[in-house]
């Protein structure tokens, strides 16, 4: 016994596991060798080559690999406005009122006496430094003009963030930091100008203070003081050696800085002209055939690009000692030697240029929704003028849309049954033409939001002299914006609940809605009901293919660097008219299909700053990448699935999706979502990148129709005040229910005529709980897209937060 209750021993992981005799037909290896007789298959080599590379190989590779990403790297950094590259740019943007950029720009130009310094028609600076070989530009915009700091801030190579000694940087300076941040900042350097200034014992404690401010935004950055030439000159050489931020969006297009603008009309009663812009190409070379866009303006084609001689050229040593002994010509000479070198570089083919046709032409042959012709709308409009001067007798309390299938007989003792049933099978007839229904429209629309009332919203009031107050308020504004605290605070207690009216049928009412067995899984045709604005877009099979093919194109025309002319054709006159010093003009080259209109998706995040309520179809500003336009988006969450729920609000705290009708833009490229007040500053709101081009994406609004339960049994539950009549309950008897604590049913039957039915619940109810119906219904973006935003006015202090949030909150 005690033999056999001995424990075996076992093999453990670590035994040696021979492997097993190959018997059957597989012949040896010798046999192998007779037949092949040496010959050794592709694949056999290949994956033994593979399998047997050294490791000194692979690091060899490795090296190889590193060296040539190095010399890359090293080569663009030492072309870095060089003659064969355009200058470096710089953008000096001061954080507080007290401080100049003028007086810095100054300090700069002076601070190395080899330097050459040169100023174009539109005020940038450009220094040859011969010390560092290299040449830059220096462009100032306009204190307080937020639009000129965002443009300029998109093609800088460098930007020079100047702090003050005193506040370092007040809340406009920070303001505009968030707004750059955002919108993506290239690589920034900080000073302080007055450093010296300030009492010898506080200039320790004064620098820390600056110090710690940079670091909330810009970690493990160093402030450089400029009060002296020396520290300017340092400066300068940090710009020229420092690493530059890579910025795609202005890497994957070409782009031009104006350094001079002149214009031409086309003739004399025309409001259109050439606009002629010179500066250096960026980014990718520029070709006459495409497209080119002035951010706030439109997109344009361009007639032909010249060549002049590049007017700031890089100055060494010895060309700057021939100046000197006057060797250099005349300015006469000069001017008359740029205009004999000034060449055509390409001109516009007819057939090879870019179109500027943003919408689609539907075809009527093809079956497509298309527009209706001018006799057709005044056709349809003496119709509609006909029939309402038509007048029927018609039973009390029937609808408008009801009294329109109503036959105008002469009969007037008709029965009450027949009465009875002809408004049964009108009903009917309503519900199954639904595309016809525009009573439902108006009533749905009149339940998501005043259209009227929400686009004219201009926002809070702002805060001026304490003494204008009274006469800067606007009560109607406050009752608005009181309204519209009340609708958020509504919707975010109950959210999408609906009350059923109770003069009209619910299947009248919610004829364009839809149950669904489950949000998640049950199938919705993208395809289905499209609206006749679907007609008018473009759209992409694969998205992602299509970017990826486009960007891998190759490109030909002015290479970046040169100094070129470009002739843009029809520009509105206003454009001169409206242009104000300081502010930046640029071109960016538009990659295939960017000006076409699509259905663009953004995902967009708010401030928390941003504390009034933004309703969806409200109108905002947006600055998507190189493009500045207004729009209504409608709001929904970023989920996976294939459908999204609508938002009625943009909500704090969450990721949402702005879907808007907008030219076609491939990612990635950020957006600032801005609100404009109704003094005309824009206040941003929220920020986000682009999602998506991509008009297949669902968006579902979600009503919530509630009903009370009368009587509970065990698994079933007399329900009441969902529905007020039979016919509802047998219309909406395949929907399925839910109640708030979960419970599952569905409707069995209805009892009367007052609208009281009889439900099945997968487990008992409680006395507390409420029945819920949810209905979906897809929502699509309105058409809009105001390509030409106003400039907000200048100003200089940040946008105020709602001071009175706490006692509006009260009223609640």
């Amino acid at each position: 016994m005690a033999a056999d209750g001995q424990p075996q021993h076992r093999p453990g992981a670590l035994k040696q596991q021979n492997k097993t005799h190959k018997s059957g037909r597989h012949r040896t290896k010798g046999q192998l060798d007779k037949d092949t007789k040496g010959r050794v298959s592709v694949k056999v080599l290949s994956k033994k080559a593979k399998q047997n590379a050294k490791k000194s190989d692979r690091r060899n590779q490795a090296l190889q690999l590193r060296k040539n990403k190095r010399d890359e790297v090293l080569a663009k950094k030492r072309s870095r406005g060089s003659a064969g590259s355009p200058p470096h740019l710089v953008l000096i943007l001061p954080l507080c009122n007290g401080v100049y950029a003028n007086d810095v720009l100054e300090l700069i130009k002076t601070c190395d006496d080899t330097a050459v310094v040169n100023t174009s028609d539109l005020g940038v600076t450009h220094i040859s430094v011969p010390r560092f070989k290299q040449r830059f530009a220096f462009m100032v915009p306009e204190y307080g003009n937020l639009t000129a700091f965002l443009d300029a801030a998109k093609v800088a190579d460098s930007m020079l963030l100047m702090y003050s000694p005193e506040f370092a940087a007040d809340s406009y300076g920070d303001y505009c930091l968030a707004c750059l941040q955002a919108q993506g900042m290239p690589s920034a350097l900080h000073g302080v100008q007055g450093l010296k200034t300030v009492p010898l014992k506080k200039q320790t404690e004064t620098k820390k203070m600056i110090q710690k401010y940079i670091e909330r935004r810009f970690p493990k950055e160093k402030c450089h003081s400029l009060d002296s030439s020396q520290e300017a000159v340092q400066l300068l050489h940090h710009i020229s050696s420092q690493k530059l931020k890579p910025i795609h969006l202005r890497e994957q297009r070409p782009h031009l800085v104006g350094e001079s603008v002149s214009f031409e009309l086309n003739d004399e009663n025309s409001q259109e002209g050439t606009l002629k812009v010179s500066g250096y190409v960026r980014g990718c070379p520029l070709s006459v055939n495409g497209l080119v866009h002035i951010p706030g303006w439109g997109d344009f084609q361009m007639k032909q690009i010249d060549a002049p001689r590049d007017p700031f050229p890089l100055i060494l040593r010895v060309e700057k000692e021939r100046k000197r002994k006057g060797e250099a010509m005349d300015e006469d000479m000069a001017d008359t030697k740029m205009e004999e070198d000034i060449k055509v570089l390409e001109t516009a083919h007819p057939s090879h240029q870019e179109s500027l046709q943003s919408e689609v032409i539907p075809d009527p042959m093809e079956g497509e929704q298309t527009w209706p012709t001018e006799e057709e709308l005044r056709e349809a409009d003496a119709e509609f003028h006909e029939k309402k001067t038509i007048t029927k007798k018609v039973p009390k309390g029937t609808s408008e849309y009801q009294a329109a299938w109503i036959v105008d007989s002469g009969d007037e003792d008709e029965d009450e049954d027949d009465d009875s049933e002809s408004e049964d099978g009108e009903t009917k007839m309503a519900v199954e033409d639904e595309d016809d229904d525009e009573d439902s429209e108006a009533d749905d629309e009149e339940e998501e939001e005043e259209d009227d009332g929400t686009n004219t919203d201009k926002g809070t009031v702002s805060f001026g002299n304490v003494e204008k107050y009274d006469a800067d308020y606007d009560m109607d504004e406050e009752e608005k914006m009181l309204e519209k605290y009340k609708a958020a605070r509504a919707d975010e207690m109950f959210p999408d609940e609906v009350d059923t009216p109770m003069d009209t049928p619910a299947r009248v009412r919610f004829q364009r809605y839809r149950g669904l067995k489950s949000f998640r899984t049950s199938p919705w045709d993208p395809k289905e009901n499209l609206p006749a604005d679907y007609a008018r877009i473009f759209q992409f099979e694969n998205f992602k293919r299509t970017k990826k093919r486009v960007l891998e194109e190759e490109k030909d025309g002015a290479e970046p660097g040169w100094y070129v002319t470009v002739h843009v054709a029809n520009v509105p006159r206003a454009f001169m008219e409206s242009y104000t010093a300081g502010s930046p003009v640029v071109l960016y080259g538009l990659l295939s299909h960017e000006q076409k209109m699509s259905v663009v998706h953004f995902m967009v995040k708010r401030l928390p700053q941003s504390t009034e309520p933004i309703k969806s179809k409200e109108r905002l500003i947006f600055h998507v990448g190189y493009r500045r336009f207004a729009a209504c988006p409608i709001f929904s969450q970023h989920t996976n699935g294939d459908k999204h729920k609508f938002e009625k609000f943009f909500k704090k705290d969450m990721m949402c999706v702005a879907t808007v009708f907008a030219p076609i833009i491939f990612p990635p490229a950020s957006v600032l979502v801005f609100k404009e007040q109704c003094n005309g500053d824009h206040d941003l709101i929220a920020t986000g990148s682009v999602l998506s081009v991509n008009p297949d994406r669902i968006v579902a609004k979600r009503v919530v129709l509630s009903g009370h339960a009368f009587k509970i049994n065990k698994k079933s539950a007399v329900v009441r005040y969902m529905f007020f009549n039979r016919e509802d309950i047998l219309w909406f008897k395949p929907v399925e229910l839910r109640t708030k604590y979960g419970r599952r049913g569905h409707i069995k039957e209805a009892l009367g005529t007052h609208g009281h039915m009889k439900c099945i619940f997968d487990g008992q109810l409680k006395s507390q709980d409420t029945v819920l119906m949810n209905l979906y219904k897809r929502m699509y973006p309105k058409w809009t897209y105001e390509p030409h935003v106003a400039t907000p006015p200048k100003r200089t202090s940040a946008p105020l937060t709602d001071i009175y949030m706490d006692d509006i909150s009260d009223l609640f």
